[in-house]
């Protein structure tokens, strides 16, 4: 199969990978690692200190806040692309669509804009669509990302991939005792729910190991002081800031569940991802991507409410968990995401006729298309 030549671009925020929090950094080193071990000659544009095997670009400069600096990390990217235009196939951004503006009219150059969360901004979609033709395609890390695109006609065409974890950085736990904690990861802010955790935790009488960044100014501090903190005893609940993969996997793996009580509609939560590969079940609130990636009584139960999410609790013991990380691996593995994506690469390739060789393209499974406008 032709190696293809790819440039992936990823806001300058969080290096890649990231140690603590980063999702969305996460997921371009898989899928930049594993494209270089396919052979493609990659070019990653990201934060100065990441780490990559294929060639950095690095760009931005704290703290990235400001008309000012924000246009010009949008210059950088785009001059950039658009100097190397000639020798590229193709431009996957996960970062600005406004980066990709300088080579939006370039026909032969395949863009892919990849949306990691809520509120596609549909104005600008539509632009590009119109810029670009058929040579830009839109993707969403789960079809609760471009929900509303029926509303916005000339939307152009929108795949649904789900986000991914390596499964070799996670050690699958075949069982654990009764009385094993329940689990909560993530930012600690008000929509990602560790308040709710917490009600849930002492309403089942069950322990609760609490992970995750720390907002320390404004909403996000009174947030912690007076909805979290006061609950946290070091016994019952406990609160162990941020984690690395190593103590991720450690506590996912020794927990009964984790929670994610989620109060907005989060497009994905790598955290479910990173706990099926543990074999360690979900219970989560039936909105955002929650409903596409829970599979009740397999690896986990999607819930409306604290109230059914008690319930769900003694449900538990039935969910085998070697075959949640048996679901991890068909779904959310690495080399299944990574598979979509240059599926994705050589399709939208064919579809603008750009003229090599292409042999053995159906050989990778077909991501999933659901809308075009």
């Amino acid at each position: 199969m032709t190696p293809l030549r790819i440039a992936i671009t990823v806001d300058p925020y969080v290096p890649v990978p990231p140690t603590h929090y980063g999702g969305i950094e996460r997921v371009v080193d898989f899928l930049v690692q594993e494209l270089v071990e396919r052979g493609h000659e990659v070019t990653l544009f990201a934060h100065p200190e990441s780490r990559t095997p294929a060639e950095l670009v690095s760009y931005g400069r704290p703290p990235h806040t400001g008309i000012k600096a924000r246009f010009a990390e949008l210059w950088q990217v785009g001059v950039e692309l658009y100097r190397r235009r000639k020798r590229l196939d193709v431009v996957h951004s996960f970062g600005r669509l406004a980066a990709l503006v300088p080579i939006l009219r370039t026909p032969f150059l395949v863009k892919i804009q990849s949306y990691q969360r809520d509120a596609v901004p549909w104005r600008s979609v539509n632009i590009a669509r119109k810029l670009a033709g058929d040579s830009i395609a839109f993707t969403g890390c789960s079809r609760s990302v471009f929900r509303d695109a029926d509303r916005h006609a000339g939307a152009g065409s929108w795949h649904a991939i789900f986000n991914g974890v390596d499964p070799s950085k996670y050690a699958p736990t075949a069982s654990v005792s009764s009385d094993a904690p329940l689990a909560f990861l993530g930012r600690i802010e008000p929509i990602k729910g560790a308040h709710r955790a917490i009600e849930i935790a002492r309403r089942a009488n069950r322990r609760l190991v609490i992970a995750g960044n720390r907002v320390d100014t404004g909403e996000g501090k009174a947030y912690f002081e007076g909805m979290i903190a006061p609950h946290v005893d070091g016994d019952v609940i406990r609160y162990v800031g941020p984690v690395d993969d190593a103590e991720k996997n450690q506590i996912l793996g020794r927990s009964a569940a984790l929670l994610m009580p989620i109060e907005w509609e989060e497009p994905f939560g790598i955290v479910m991802a990173e706990a099926f590969a543990c074999g360690t079940p979900v219970i989560g609130f039936r909105r955002g991507s929650v409903p596409e990636v829970i599979l009740d009584g397999v690896n986990g139960f999607a819930v409306d409410d604290v109230d059914e999410a008690v319930q769900a609790l003694p449900k538990l013991p039935s969910i085998d968990r070697a075959a949640i990380r048996i679901d991890c691996e068909r779904r959310f593995s690495r080399k299944v995401i990574v598979d979509q994506y240059e599926r994705l690469y050589r399709e939208l390739l064919a579809r603008n006729g750009i003229g090599f060789d292409r042999a053995g393209a159906d050989e990778i499974p077909s991501c999933i298309e659901v809308h075009k406008s």
